[in-house]
């Protein structure tokens, strides 16, 4: 990952979730990410895995141009490329896996913004797959924002982002076992001989 947004808020993610898969929707604390909540949304999934945006932070709207809440996810690509942001959506519920994502954003005056996206999975009254956490942030703010707005997304790049490893649980000494070397004793034999054994 590329940008402080994402990487904050997939440390803050793995953080939570510890040895799990994924955390529960309600241990995000929003003040825990008050730095990156302009940047973050979270989607609501159906039984189909279709996507609608239940909150987003008020600097992605205004990339957006606009209230974002109750929309679609696949709306934010062109009606070709909407399956895009089905694929993304399917890794992430599919692996119970983190992906970050490399995207150009276009505006209607053909301005372009480089972006990347992080897509995060989130467990919702124990059930999987029904919640996904997410950050979209530009390379640089762009000098429009505010007065033109992204119209189209388009995907050129997707990565899995693996788990971080699990340290191995401390050794204790029940478990420790030292081959130690054989013990030399002396040994008096009779008729006055003396041997190592």
């Amino acid at each position: 990952m590329k940008q402080p947004t994402t990487r904050m808020l997939f440390s803050y993610w793995d953080a939570l979730r510890g040895a799990r898969a994924a955390p529960d929707r309600a241990e995000i604390e929003p003040g825990a990410i008050r730095h990156v909540l302009p940047d973050t949304f979270i989607l609501e999934l159906d039984r189909e895995r279709r996507a609608v945006i239940r909150l987003a932070g008020t600097r992605l709207c205004a990339l957006f141009g606009g209230e974002l809440k109750d929309r679609s996810f696949a709306s934010l690509w062109p009606h070709a490329n909407a399956a895009e942001a089905r694929r993304c959506l399917d890794i992430v519920t599919g692996e119970t896996a983190g992906i970050v994502v490399g995207l150009v954003g276009t505006t209607p005056r053909e301005a372009r913004v480089d972006l990347e996206m992080v897509l995060l999975p989130l467990r919702h009254r124990s059930q999987p797959h029904v919640r996904v956490l997410g950050a979209i942030a530009p390379a640089a703010v762009p000098a429009w924002l505010g007065f033109d707005a992204v119209t189209r997304l388009e995907t050129v790049s997707v990565r899995v982002l693996l788990a971080s490893p699990v340290p191995p649980p401390p050794v204790t000494a029940v478990e420790v076992e030292v081959e130690r070397p054989p013990v030399r004793r002396f040994t008096v034999y009779q008729g006055g001989r003396s041997a190592l054994g």
